[in-house]
């Protein structure tokens, strides 16, 4: 053990696009995937956009059985996680499955199948009295949301630590953080990681639009989410999975694995103010940064690219930008930061690890991917936010960054492997 993880596969389903090869060019070409929503009649809602995922489980590979015992939030973890185990090369069949572990972050796990069954116990609402008799007998596993690293443990084999954690919507960057330390702890040789999570039901919609935290711009969905813009007035709220495969170096070296990016430090912080409000200094992100540099004894100034929790919402844009400001002192000026939520919405659990997986590819490409719909720059955010198009622009270390209710802040760098390709 060398006290050192790696990131070796990655698998994504996201709106606008399945697989990482369709993320990345969706990331690149600026195109964004969200519109109103087709899953149930929106019209009664305040909000009434999301990114939606085009996803049929069964043309995925999922069994019927699959299907019909899991929630979709599982369904798009395990075909994510499916990828990122074949993008590794990873022969699951070859390691001690004792060595093989899973950490998967979840804000809201079986949201939907949760509603659905609701529906069905209460007689669509009419009874006080929920009828049993009618329940399905995976509504359990709906319940817990530890099935979600379950599904994913038995879709890799994985007999070692497999936990789900949930910490709002920093949950899928936590659940990577909490990954690598159990491979440092020398719990697991390699881990299956990432973060999902299927909220696009009537329920959590109408729970963000009680506090209006998410965009009303109903007539025009394809470019309600405007981070950093103006005329920004809340996120939208979305679906979608990231996984991971991370390894020990020396395990990755051994099998000649190809490396997208080093883990170099992870770090958060609790505001412990509000559950929904942020202090407009950005304090406490901006610790969350400097304690998740210090780990991996990166000075600020190394920083090439920040993927911003870049939300859309008056108060986070401020906070983050002055997260930024007081992290990174004078580089911040000069540090590209950009939002992927502009293109494929607020995942909540789930998009710290996808923004994770953006990452390791703009390292792996030389490209940041912008901010979509940043047309009306505001002047109290003052950095540089990339908007509008892609940019070649080398990264060697980039800083990923979370925010979610409750008061989590979340950070994690990432740096090119300065083995290059391994051997």
């Amino acid at each position: 053990m060398d006290g050192r993880v790696v990131i070796t596969g990655i698998g994504t389903v996201v709106p606008g696009a399945t697989g990482v090869k369709n993320f990345w060019d969706l990331l690149t070409s600026g195109r964004t995937a969200t519109r109103r929503i087709t899953f149930f009649d929106p019209s009664p809602f305040r909000s009434q956009s999301a990114g939606e995922c085009d996803f049929d489980p069964a043309l995925h590979g999922l069994t019927a059985r699959e299907i019909r015992r899991t929630d979709r939030s599982s369904q798009l973890a395990v075909v994510a996680a499916r990828e990122a185990v074949a993008d590794s090369g990873l022969d699951t069949a070859a390691i001690d499955p004792d060595r093989l572990g899973v950490s998967i972050g979840s804000a809201v796990g079986a949201t939907m199948a949760l509603e659905d069954e609701y529906l069905v116990l209460s007689d669509t609402g009419r009874k006080w009295v929920l009828d049993s008799d009618h329940a399905t007998p995976h509504l359990y596993g709906h319940l817990v949301p530890s099935a979600i690293a379950t599904e994913v443990a038995w879709s890799v084999g994985a007999e070692g630590p497999a936990v789900v954690v949930s910490s709002g919507c920093t949950s899928g960057l936590d659940a990577v953080g909490h990954a690598r330390d159990l491979i440092l702890d020398g719990a697991a040789d390699v881990v299956v990681t990432g973060g999902t999570d299927a909220p696009i039901s009537p329920l959590a919609v109408a729970c963000f639009d009680a506090i209006k935290a998410t965009s009303p711009r109903n007539d025009d969905p394809e470019h309600a989410s405007r981070p950093f813009d103006r005329t920004r007035n809340g996120f939208v709220v979305a679906e979608g999975a990231a996984v991971l495969v991370l390894e020990e170096l020396g395990h990755a070296l051994r099998r000649g694995a190809h490396i997208y990016a080093e883990i170099t430090g992870h770090a958060g912080r609790c505001n412990a103010y509000h559950m929904t409000g942020l202090r407009p200094d950005g304090r406490e992100m901006a610790h969350a940064i400097t304690a998740a540099l210090n780990e991996g004894r990166t000075p600020p100034e190394a920083v090439d690219y920040v993927n911003a929790h870049g939300s859309g919402t008056k108060q986070n844009d401020r906070h983050e930008t002055a997260a930024f400001k007081q992290a990174l002192g004078q580089h911040a000026y000069r540090t590209p930061v950009s939002s992927i939520k502009s293109m494929i919405g607020h995942s909540l659990g789930a998009i710290g690890a996808i923004e994770i997986a953006a990452c390791a590819l703009a390292i792996e490409h030389g490209v940041v991917p912008p901010t979509a719909n940043l047309h009306h720059p505001d002047p109290e955010l003052d950095l540089d936010y990339v908007p509008l198009t892609a940019r070649e622009h080398r990264v060697d270390v980039a800083l990923t960054v979370g925010s979610g209710f409750g008061g989590f802040q979340s950070a994690m760098v990432l740096r090119r492997p300065l083995l290059g390709r391994a051997a």
